[in-house]
């Protein structure tokens, strides 16, 4: 059977490429830029996803080699992502107008994917679930992703087995529930930075999930930069604040410790 395999039966690029469907009418010809970039994004989402799981699991059976290869995966993921927003950005404010109306109650705040790699960063809502309403499938992932630890949950418990003296309470503390910055855990990092000879590897991946959240906030700031020159300081689609919203998100950060630390030394 794989000596008769094609190019586009093994990507199913019939339904890839048959997958987008303007909704305006007559159709505008740059809902299609629209789209595009939305599938597109959710696609490295879904990849990201996977490594991030992937990181998770390798931190926990103390796999730091191979945790650090997925993160560097997603780094470069990270970058496409970001990349993209210069695609979406030559979308003119009147361009948007010809097909914004068609798009309904749906908006960029619902994707899951999305919401789903910020849980396994550790920013956890479960309020969140309730925005899918009934996609049960969504609903899975996005609790999948609340219940499990996160890859800094994971990251601590690492270092503790390691013997750095990572307070039991956040060890043993409820991982649905999001991290909040502990001093003690500054002062865990601090001695790991002051000898990074002798801490080599965790000190590399305090550096790596600080180049993670680095290029998360830089996706946000992109998101924001593309709102304002797209709609301004109008009200998003489906009944979000838009810009306001975004630029509010820019100050929520998933590993705080490590940014302090750097105060500290």
């Amino acid at each position: 059977m794989a000596e008769s395999l094609t190019y586009g039966q093994y990507l199913h690029l019939d339904e890839l490429l048959g997958a987008q469907h303007p909704l305006s009418r007559p159709e505008a010809h740059d809902e299609l830029l629209f789209i595009v970039q939305h599938q597109t994004s959710e696609l490295w989402l879904k990849l990201a996803l996977h490594e991030l799981t992937g990181a998770c699991d390798d931190l926990a059976r103390d796999d730091l080699p191979l945790a650090l290869k997925r993160l560097a995966r997603v780094k470069h993921v990270q970058k496409q992502l970001i990349e993209q927003w210069s695609v979406l950005a030559t979308l003119t404010p009147t361009e948007y107008q010809q097909f914004r109306g068609f798009l309904g109650t749906s908006s960029g705040f619902q994707s899951y994917q999305y919401r789903a790699v910020e849980f396994l960063l550790g920013a956890k809502d479960p309020a969140m679930i309730e925005v899918l309403g009934k996609d049960e499938a969504a609903r899975a992932l996005l609790t999948a992703a609340l219940e499990r630890p996160s890859l800094y949950d994971e990251f601590l418990r690492l270092l503790a087995r390691r013997g750095h003296p990572v307070p039991a309470d956040l060890l043993e503390r409820d991982v649905r529930a999001a991290h909040e910055e502990d001093p003690r855990l500054v002062e865990v990092f601090r001695a790991i930075y002051d000898a990074p000879e002798r801490n080599w590897d965790v000190y590399e991946a305090c550096e790596e999930l600080v180049d993670v959240e680095d290029n998360l906030q830089l996706w946000r700031f992109r998101h924001l930069k593309t709102v304002e020159r797209t709609i301004g300081f109008r009200t998003g689609t489906g009944g979000t604040t838009g810009a306001s919203f975004l630029r509010r998100v820019l100050d929520l950060t998933f590993f705080p410790e490590l940014y302090a630390v750097r105060t500290a030394l």
